[in-house]
């Protein structure tokens, strides 16, 4: 059983890295937990904190804690682990191939670099569009926004902080469309900011923060709820750090 539950802790901490809400990886160690033949599942769970404790018909009981040192958004990941727990739970996979198979989960090639690259820009590009901005300004967007994506590689190798990170890519945006208007490329570095920005916003964060408060888990929620406003914060800082320079640069 405590391999079991270390499985089951693996599954789970890897759900929450990916963007899980809270209540889902709750429910999914303890289904899984109760497919193993335990008789009562104890989980709790904040964004970096996993304990849990699990009651065996024997009166035995295990209990195993994990840290969770960082949270992101991999949609793909989490699928391929969500299907995983599923098959688990439903029994078709052995229990002494689960670990194989998680590993094969985990493995699996996530989206190229380049292809990152692309959305970023395509994205930016989009949103200049969608909120008026002219072709000079999307092409410049459609710029800012694949150098945004590789100062977000470069501060992922160096100082791996989300915060610290949007403060970056957004700080570079923002120079980026300054120096745009300061070349007689366009004429309004307004829009271009926002069509870069609008791929930073941390969406998802803020949408698991309303959905773990409104089903209890408080605590998490809370905590999620922080941490999307202090990137909001970092965000705003980019771009206030660059407007005063940008106003002494123009």
């Amino acid at each position: 059983m405590e391999k079991l539950l270390s499985y089951a802790m693996d599954i789970g901490e890897q759900m929450l890295i990916s963007g899980a809400e809270v209540r889902r990886v709750e429910e999914g160690i303890k289904r899984m937990c109760c497919s193993f033949g335990a008789n009562r599942t104890d989980v709790f769970i904040i964004t970096s904190s996993m304990v849990v404790t699990v009651f065996l018909p024997d009166g035995s009981f295990v209990t195993q804690t994990r840290r969770v040192v960082s949270t992101g958004t991999d949609q793909e990941k989490l699928h391929r682990l969500n299907h995983l727990l599923r098959q688990i739970c439903e029994g078709k996979i052995e229990k002494e191939n689960i670990g194989e198979e998680l590993k094969k989960a985990l493995s699996r090639k996530n989206y190229p670099f380049w292809l990152e690259c692309v959305a970023y820009s395509v994205i930016a590009g989009a949103f200049t569009l969608f909120f008026g901005g002219n072709v000079a300004e999307m092409s410049v967007s459609l710029f800012a926004g694949l150098v945004v994506r590789f100062a977000i590689l470069l501060c992922e190798k160096t100082v791996p902080s989300k915060m610290f990170s949007k403060f970056i890519s957004c700080a570079v945006a923002t120079f980026i469309s300054y120096l745009a208007v300061k070349l007689n490329i366009i004429a309004d570095a307004d829009k271009v900011i926002i069509g870069n920005i609008m791929s930073l916003i941390p969406g998802i964060g803020l949408t698991n923060a309303l959905r773990d408060l409104f089903s209890g888990d408080s605590i998490a929620g809370l905590l999620r709820a922080v941490e999307v406003l202090l990137t909001a914060l970092a965000i705003a800082a980019g771009y206030f750090l660059i407007t005063i320079l940008g106003g002494f640069l123009i």
